[in-house]
């Protein structure tokens, strides 16, 4: 059976988060997602903690549903968190955002304990920072279980990410030394896909992982991971094995946003609108032609300093993954309105409803089903998502990039088509 899993996204108790980031609208919103398993998300937290203890009842292992939920919603929570670790290490200051995963509540509750006696300010922010070592952190999670699993998370974001070029390594070994053969898999982030990743042969071993990173609901699953798991055999144990063994016949696929739609993909500076390629970057020395101050160097150029491999370079043991547009996004250029407008809200909970979810509309409808319970020129838009016939404008240093799936004779036909 297919499980698609959204494994980090963040609580209400994080910074810059919607209030509705609840465990109740995230078991409603799952299921309109069509999202299977959702993390709970900062378990550091201590008063998220408490409402996670009280309203979750433990289903398989490792797993849990909402007490008193809606009959025929089954989504499952699993436990994962996000910590900021920023110290000096090498002679410089890194910062290094690591998603953490538990096998149950004893253990995350332990694992905040131990957090608690070396000084963290767990109740600070949902997702916690730490005076602390990467490697340190890795093996205080691993004395308490070693069920437990450590992902360095959005690991190309240039401030916070492992490789990212603000504070970031140059490897894996350079910041978990030791420890780092306990380092199975890394998160590709919003800026990045695995084709970029697999430019590396360091991270031929390790599995990519996919997941929103939501702070609001809107945003859950942009970002997701695709297993296939007999009912039977679900659990925490079996989705740790099917990371740690790179095991492809289980996970299936990733999902992914269009990395060029990730906020730090391209090189930039976004107070004098600058947006350039690395071979911009490269011709400019590094710096804004028009403030001459450092530009904030991204994904990409970052991907290509460290690389071994050219462009489209596809490993033997590879997970394949795909790229989807949000389908709010699809439906507000159809309308040729806005996100947030009423049209667009109208349309999406009706294509939810006859569409079951998001991700069974993106993924599964044919063209002939989606074009029986949408306007035409919806129907055509998700078509050209799955074609990749799009344009694309990449963001950079801060700003969000743009996918826009319909030209401009596009518009004109679908504007015959609404009238007509």
């Amino acid at each position: 059976m297919r499980y698609i899993a959204d494994l980090h996204i963040h609580s209400k108790y994080s910074r810059a988060t919607s209030p509705k980031m609840d465990l109740e609208h995230l078991n409603l919103w799952a299921k309109k997602k069509g999202i299977d398993i959702i993390t709970v998300a900062d378990f550091t937290h201590p008063e998220w903690f408490k409402e996670i203890k009280n309203k979750l009842l433990r289903v398989e292992e490792g797993l849990y549903k909402l007490k008193n939920s809606e009959a025929g919603i089954k989504t499952r929570f699993i436990l994962t968190t996000e910590i900021s670790c920023i110290y000096s290490k090498n002679g410089r200051v890194r910062r290094v955002h690591l998603l953490i995963f538990a096998p149950n509540l004893e253990t995350a509750e332990k694992i905040n304990k131990q957090l608690l006696a070396r000084g963290a300010k767990l109740k600070s922010d949902g997702r916690p920072i730490l005076g602390m070592d990467s490697k340190e952190l890795l093996k205080i999670v691993l004395d308490v279980s070693p069920d437990c699993l450590l992902v360095p998370a959005h690991c190309w974001t240039p401030w916070f990410g492992i490789f990212g070029s603000e504070s970031g390594f140059d490897s894996l070994e350079e910041c978990f030394d030791e420890m780092t053969p306990n380092i199975y898999a890394l998160e590709t982030g919003l800026s990045s896909d695995p084709a970029m990743n697999w430019r590396l042969s360091s991270m031929d071993e390790l599995t990519l992982i996919s997941n929103s990173d939501a702070h609001s609901l809107d945003n859950l699953g942009r970002e997701a991971n695709v297993f296939e798991i007999e009912p039977k055999n679900l659990s925490y144990q079996e989705i740790i094995r099917i990371i740690k063994e790179k095991d492809k016949s289980k996970f299936l696929y990733t999902i992914e946003f269009f990395p060029e739609e990730g906020k730090y993909h391209f090189d930039g500076h976004r107070l004098c609108g600058i947006r350039f390629s690395p071979n911009q970057t490269k011709k400019n020395n590094y710096l804004c032609p028009v403030c001459k101050k450092p530009l904030t160097v991204g994904v990409m150029h970052r991907v290509d300093k460290l690389a071994d491999r050219e462009e489209n370079f596809i490993p033997k043991n590879h997970i394949p993954f795909k790229n989807l547009v949000p389908l709010r996004e699809i439906i507000a250029e159809g309308l040729d309105k806005k996100k947030g407008t009423k049209g667009v809200e109208i349309e999406y909970r009706s294509l939810i409803e006859k569409g079951k979810s998001e991700f069974n509309i993106l993924l599964d409808l044919s063209f002939d089903e989606l074009s029986s319970i949408t306007l035409p020129k919806i129907a055509e838009g998700i078509k050209k998502v799955k074609k990749r016939d799009l344009k694309i404008e990449p963001g950079y240093d801060g700003i969000y990039g743009t996918v826009k799936v319909f030209n401009d004779q596009d518009r004109e036909i679908g504007k015959q088509s609404i009238l007509f």
